[in-house]
């Protein structure tokens, strides 16, 4: 791998970050089996010695815990970082529908102006900043208008404590309709060799319109990193440990997957999550890849993901290797 740290506009923003971005759901530690600070700042500071600008965080992560551990790997290098968090998934009130209980605290779904406006600042203080790079919609909400919630967010970036907005878990209809306002920068929905609906349904209409796309899960929670095999057990609160996804069969999927790639990765020097990751930026309206990690390690791994240059010939052997090994892995 010789190549410099892919970067990449976030649509028409000019706010410009890594391809590779670092995703912190794992590091707010709910539903992955707790979280140790020192280890998630120290992924953090490794990801921005690598070159990797973009975090992706949210409040709905540990109910600000992730925000808070952002904010404190970012104290003295908030210029090197574009940090993107979200709204709308809501504790400080019961507006919008009940989503699920977290902490025993209900979480609701809820995009109204005064939330948004509620929850920036709560946003801001957490992460230890006066901006937020990219403000994304959690989770849509049917009882608000998305005229009113782009209307917030507009206000918000006047105002300049966000720079661009985005919008998450859209579907089609909802797209559009952000779309009309003119003023969606970018989405980001679950995408990955084994999820990959949003080719047909929107990824056209935001390759139309200038809009990038976050994808999260990009190695599938793990599943496609090359490291979790069969003999894995998931403990705690870990959401692995009863999802059909990660079912010894197809773990052992995965596992002969790996073993398929492994000549391409080698060929770069390359482990098999970083080609997974570079596949994954190679994919037509795919502008960012959001990877977790929990510790250094993990996120050096990730982040030389953003300096692999795949060929045509390598995106061939890997298009082929998935259609034979990684079928029917519903989950």
């Amino acid at each position: 791998m010789s190549g410099a740290q892919l970067t990449r506009e976030i649509g028409r923003s000019s706010v410009s970050a890594s391809a590779v971005g670092l995703g912190t759901w794992a590091i707010g530690g709910w539903m992955w089996g707790g979280t140790d600070e020192a280890e998630s700042i120290a992924a953090i500071h490794a990801s921005l010695d690598a070159g990797v600008t973009l975090i992706d965080t949210a409040p709905a992560y540990g109910l600000g815990r992730s925000e808070e551990i952002v904010g404190k790997a970012i104290a003295g290098r908030r210029d090197k970082a574009v940090i993107a968090t979200k709204c709308g998934l809501v504790w400080h009130t019961n507006k919008g529908n009940h989503f699920f209980d977290q902490d025993s605290k209900p979480v609701h779904r809820y995009l109204g102006r005064d939330s948004i406006i509620h929850e920036v600042e709560q946003s801001l203080r957490r992460l230890g900043t006066d901006h937020i790079d990219l403000y994304i919609t959690h989770w849509q909400d049917a009882t608000t208008p998305i005229e009113e919630t782009v209307a917030a967010l507009e206000e918000l970036k006047r105002a300049g404590k966000i720079r661009a907005i985005g919008a998450s878990n859209v579907n089609r209809s909802e797209l559009t309709q952000y779309l009309k306002t003119g003023s969606l920068d970018a989405i980001q929905e679950r995408f990955s060799m084994i999820d990959r609906e949003i080719e047909a349904d929107l990824l056209p209409l935001t390759v139309a319109n200038r809009v990038s796309t976050l994808s999260y899960s990009s190695l599938a929670l793990g599943l496609l990193s090359g490291t979790i095999g069969p003999d894995r057990v998931f403990s705690g609160d870990d959401q692995r440990k009863d999802n059909p996804r990660f079912s010894v069969v197809n773990r052992r999927k995965a596992k002969d997957f790996a073993e398929t790639i492994r000549p391409v990765a080698e060929r770069h020097g390359a482990s098999i999550a970083q080609t997974v990751i570079a596949w994954t930026l190679k994919q037509p309206g795919v502008t960012f890849a959001l990877c977790g990690a929990r510790n250094p390690v993990q996120a050096m791994d990730n982040a030389q993901a953003g300096t692999l240059r795949l060929s045509d010939e390598d995106l061939a052997a890997i298009e082929t290797a998935v259609s034979a090994k990684l079928a029917n892995m519903d989950g």
